[in-house]
């Protein structure tokens, strides 16, 4: 019975937090929606992630950008 009660709870929070994730993700299209008359947002949410890993790299933000630059003279998109 304890199995059930264990298995229950669990399920409970698991949803509880599946529909949490459901309206975070709603409530950050309603914001891009607010903001791309105003802002760059795509530009905005590059420069996020590229401060996201900069954060997690050994390196120093010169010696990133240094390869930024390189990279950005050398590759084609």
């Amino acid at each position: 019975m304890k199995s059930k009660t264990l298995l229950t709870e669990f399920v409970e929070k698991y949803v509880g937090i599946e529909n949490e994730r459901k309206l975070l993700g709603e409530d950050r299209k309603i914001l891009i929606a607010d903001y791309k008359d105003k802002l760059d947002v795509k530009a905005v949410q590059a420069a996020m992630r590229i401060v996201k890993m900069r954060s997690t790299l050994d390196i120093s933000d010169d010696e990133f950008d240094n390869m930024l630059l390189a990279l950005d003279r050398i590759t084609v998109v």
